[in-house]
């Protein structure tokens, strides 16, 4: 936004009585334009679209619904955070040990070279951001999503954690390479919160140059995108771009330093905060940040916005309840234990996802664990191929700590750090419901589990066996090597019929693999025996419904290598193609069968390393 249009806009705050909410939390665009209606009437800038919700539902005064396609009224807000969360009181952007705060303000460091837009996501930008696709076109566009330019309304912030690394305490970490820019309320009332990874240097760099290269933010684009599509709870990309400003990174830690290209992301989410977030706190002894002020026990949500409860809420833990956990009654002495019981239920929820679509996240750190069970932080992740529960896509976990038949263990452990951060608040009949609760997550868990992989072989309502029937399949796709996402997917397009005779065509290469298993056909009459006792259901319907959840096409390792060297050489046709690709996860494309998406690992592939440097 322009300084003319910073002065405007202000003006018209104050000429039109804008509502004192919207400067301490967000500002929605939907909002301004409808109080700039009538300058803006026939504007080129809006865009119209049908809305059948009420503007009470919408958290906005207007009856059209409209994207823009300028950011000349486009803001963003961090007053919701400096308002309401401590900031550090060093302004000076050095690396250094910072104590008694949550956030510190750091601005973005613009590049020296040329910027291009590598992909864009159409769906974050209209449907979360409320941007026509035409936005991305702009020159601001670019300088926003590259840190060069900073909206009005945005004070940049990084965000100050700790967290245990490989199962150590590796004290403060923090956004070492990312700014978060400003939360953004869109036509639907949803807030988000706008963060660029790979915008430069914050006090949390420690030895790092702030910058991230342009081969993992490929990864971490296509990544975040493609987990969401699968319908996992994820951070979500807007953009990315590639800019010709030179860094060196050791890709694989072994003295090999290269020189590559910086890039960003811009990446949305509910929230950034993470496991890490409290651990830092509790660690340093920092209670006040964590716990309510003397005298004040609890708080209302109607009174969000009032003084009382900003002079209160210099409390991290309470601002995310309020914010985030509209399940979580904060007025309940035992706020705090119901808080840690949503996390550890949707924790549980959310690895059992990962493992049903052969996500490894490859840095189940602390630090890396978000508090609201969304998947965040794309390092060296991997979509299993061959079905391996020892698969582990980190190059640099020589132990295999964090392969993909241990995230569920990994789970509990990084919750049994979040329970331990939250002891200093709670009193000693609450610390054992809280044990209680962390007892109860194997359960959780395995429940989740058992419903997601009933639903990858079709089989309705509860049966004795069903876990056996699931584990005696996995079984032999271990010992065969077979693919774990066409396995799964090939018999949602096999007949009964084909199962039955073991006869297995061609164009069902997967299930040719784990056919030559001499215990193959042992298994088929058990899994046919199965599905006779599903309840007014046919092998039509059968196959139809397990075509909906399991995937067609994954981001494997080997997709987005060939995607990244087109990348590096300003192709970026691949980065898109998958992109549309991915979106469909379900469907069966052209284009993607042409380009093997769904064929056997090319040769070429076959011992492909994920890079631990980003």
């Amino acid at each position: 936004m322009t300084q003319r249009t910073g002065f405007l806009f202000c003006w018209l705050i104050q000429r039109l009585q804008f509502p004192q909410l919207l400067l301490l939390d967000v500002t929605c665009h939907a909002i301004v334009c409808c109080l700039l209606q009538p300058g803006l009437e026939r504007s080129d800038s809006v865009f119209y679209l049908s809305s059948n919700k009420s503007s009470h539902e919408q958290g906005s005064c207007e009856k059209e619904v409209r994207l823009a396609s300028s950011l000349d009224f486009w803001t963003l807000s961090s007053e919701n955070f400096i308002a309401m969360l401590p900031v550090d009181p060093v302004k000076e952007n050095y690396v250094r040990k910072v104590k008694n705060c949550v956030f510190s303000i750091a601005f973005p460091t613009p590049f020296k070279s040329r910027v291009r837009l590598v992909a864009v996501s159409k769906e974050v930008l209209e449907d979360i951001l409320d941007l026509d696709l035409s936005v991305s076109e702009t020159d601001d566009f670019i300088q926003l999503v590259s840190g060069e330019k900073i909206l009005f309304g945005s004070v940049p912030l990084a965000h100050r954690y700790g967290g245990h690394q490989f199962g150590i305490w590796a004290d403060q970490l923090g956004d070492g390479r990312a700014h978060l820019i400003g939360i953004y309320m869109n036509r639907k009332g949803e807030k988000w919160e706008l963060q660029l990874k790979g915008s430069g240097k914050t006090p949390y760099s420690r030895h790092g140059d702030g910058r991230a290269v342009l081969r993992s933010s490929v990864r971490e684009f296509l990544g975040s995108e493609a987990v969401h599509h699968l319908g996992i709870p994820t951070s979500r990309a807007a953009s990315l771009v590639v800019s010709d400003d030179e860094v060196w990174r050791d890709q694989f830690y072994d003295g090999n330093v290269v020189k590559e290209r910086a890039a960003v992301v811009l990446r949305v989410a509910k929230s950034w905060f993470r496991i890490g977030s409290l651990e830092i706190l509790a660690h340093y002894g920092e209670l006040d940040l964590l716990r309510p002020c003397t005298g004040c026990s609890a708080y209302s949500r109607s009174s969000m916005y009032s003084v009382a409860f900003s002079r209160c809420s210099r409390t991290l833990l309470d601002f995310i309840i309020q914010e985030h956990f509209p399940s979580v009654d904060v007025g309940e002495p035992n706020r705090y234990v119901d808080f840690f019981s949503v996390v550890v239920s949707e924790t549980a929820q959310l690895i059992a996802l990962w493992t049903s679509v052969g996500f490894a996240h490859g840095v189940c750190n602390t630090d890396n664990f978000s508090l609201l069970s969304i998947t965040i932080d794309y390092g060296p992740f991997g979509f299993m191929e061959a079905y391996n529960p020892d698969f582990v896509p980190n190059t640099s976990d020589d132990e295999r700590r964090y392969k993909i038949g241990n995230q569920a263990n990994i789970g509990m452990f990084n919750l049994n750090k979040l329970s331990q951060a939250l002891n200093p608040l709670l009193d000693p009949r609450q610390k054992q419901l809280a044990a209680l609760i962390l007892e109860g997550y194997p359960d959780l868990y395995y429940t989740r589990f058992r419903e997601l992989f009933k639903a990858k072989l079709g089989l309705l309502g509860e049966r004795k066996g069903d876990e056996d029937l699931i584990a005696f399949l996995l079984h032999l796709m271990e010992k065969t090597a077979a693919d774990f996402t066409m396995t799964f997917r090939q018999l949602s397009e096999i007949t009964q019929s084909q199962l039955q005779e073991l006869n297995i065509p061609q164009q069902f290469w997967a299930l040719q693999t784990i056919s030559k298993h001499e215990l193959f056909p042992a298994w088929v009459s058990q899994y046919l025996l199965r599905l006779k006792s599903n309840m007014n259901d046919s092998d039509s319907e059968r196959r139809k419904r397990m075509m909906t959840v399991n995937p067609r096409y994954v981001l494997k390792n080997w997709m987005a290598e060939s995607a990244v060297r087109k990348a590096e050489r300003n192709d970026f046709s691949e980065v898109r193609l998958l992109q549309q690709v991915l979106q469909h996860p379900f469907q069966k494309h052209s284009t993607a069968e042409k380009a093997g998406y769904a064929s056997p690992t090319p040769s070429w592939a076959k011992n492909l390393r994920v890079s631990c440097s980003s």
